[in-house]
């Protein structure tokens, strides 16, 4: 058990295996909240710091010694996640949209590019190919790219050069650009 039930918390229609009690868990969501996380994503912050603890208990760990200062912890690292995600989305978005509006102003010089980079993104390895995408059509930062993949950062480098440089060279052989 990762901390001592009071009658209190028994009262609260939770588990006796629930990880957070009531008390607790407000502290998660004002956390959350303040953090800037909307109402709607706040259930899914609670469960998301009442997962981590129970993982933390699953694997061995012992319990923080502050259950609630720990989860207030998780809570702000949870929001600062979501305010991430939210950037990263809005990017995309925000690329999305401007490769659609060079679309109305040079739409068929776009569909020719378009159609040589999908030709010599085809080409590629599969290991170029795919920090290439990564890197440049999901945004994500080499440092991420090496977690994902569990590859060092130098070696993510060294692939999107290479993938780069042939990716260019196939551009000018067919003299897209």
């Amino acid at each position: 058990m990762l901390r001592r039930r009071t009658s209190r918390s028994r009262g609260t229609g939770r588990g006796a295996d629930d990880p957070l009690d009531a008390a607790q868990e407000r502290r998660v969501r004002a956390v959350l909240a303040l953090g800037g996380v909307p109402q709607a994503d706040l259930p899914d912050g609670v469960q998301q710091v009442r997962l981590r603890l129970l993982e933390r208990a699953a694997s061995g760990q012992e319990a923080p010694r502050n259950v609630s200062a720990w989860a207030a912890v998780v809570a702000s690292n949870l929001a600062m996640d979501w305010h991430r995600a939210k950037h990263s989305q809005e990017r995309l978005g925000e690329r999305l949209a401007s490769l659609r509006q060079g679309e109305t102003s040079s739409g068929e010089d776009t569909r020719v590019i378009s159609l040589a980079v999908a030709q010599g993104l085809d080409e590629l390895p599969e290991t170029q190919r795919q920090v290439l995408v990564l890197r440049f059509y999901a945004d994500l930062p080499v440092r991420v790219i090496a977690q994902q993949l569990g590859i060092p950062e130098g070696t993510v480098k060294s692939r999107l050069h290479a993938a780069v440089r042939a990716l260019r060279e196939r551009l000018h052989e067919d003299e897209v650009v």
